[in-house]
């Protein structure tokens, strides 16, 4: 692979407006005693698929981050829910008519341990990647049916790094807005 070296993609606090086509931010309701929900994200799959839900163990990772690696799953939405987080990042990509991810479009959010995400069917998605200490997350996605549903790919390398006023951590977990360059 021979693509355009591209300037660092600052991570960003959580814009669900910029995320909503590639997927959903999962959070509480605003008012006390009410639910929200967001079982329609998960309706896409395979015939012959189950839901599946499984706990995983991420090994935290150092800033800044060169990704190299990228995963897409074409039948089935994905969703990531924290449950011993101390910050995540969240990296998606759109895809070009081939199917390719656009690296020049990154979008990367740096999240709070409050806050879950679904990936879409065929997003280009970095995976699951902690900062500052060992995380765990519930997973749900469905799986099984006649195509494979996880597709991985090597990019060009892309580089994440924080925003020059965010450290270890923040108040809420999260950087404040930030522009991103390209």
């Amino acid at each position: 692979m021979t693509g355009p070296i591209l300037q660092p993609f600052f991570l960003q606090a959580p814009d669900a407006a910029a995320f909503a086509p590639f997927g959903s931010f999962i959070g509480p309701s605003d008012t006390a005693g009410q639910r929200k929900f967001y079982s329609e994200h998960l309706q896409a799959h395979q015939p012959g698929s189950d839901p599946i839900l499984h706990v995983n163990h991420i090994n935290p990772v150092k800033m800044p981050l060169d990704v190299v690696l990228l995963e897409r799953h074409p039948y089935a939405a994905q969703c990531f829910m924290p449950l011993d987080v101390a910050r995540y990042i969240v990296a998606v990509m759109p895809s070009d008519d081939d199917g390719n991810p656009i690296r020049t479009q990154t979008l990367a959010f740096l999240m709070p341990p409050t806050v879950g995400v679904i990936y879409h069917p065929r997003v280009w998605h970095l995976g699951a990647t902690v900062l500052d200490r060992k995380g765990h997350f519930a997973v749900l996605m469905w799986r099984g049916g006649p195509g494979s549903d996880d597709e991985f790919l090597t990019i060009d390398p892309i580089t994440l790094t924080l925003p020059l006023h965010v450290g270890s951590s923040t108040a809420d977990g999260a950087a404040e807005p930030i522009e991103r360059r390209a």
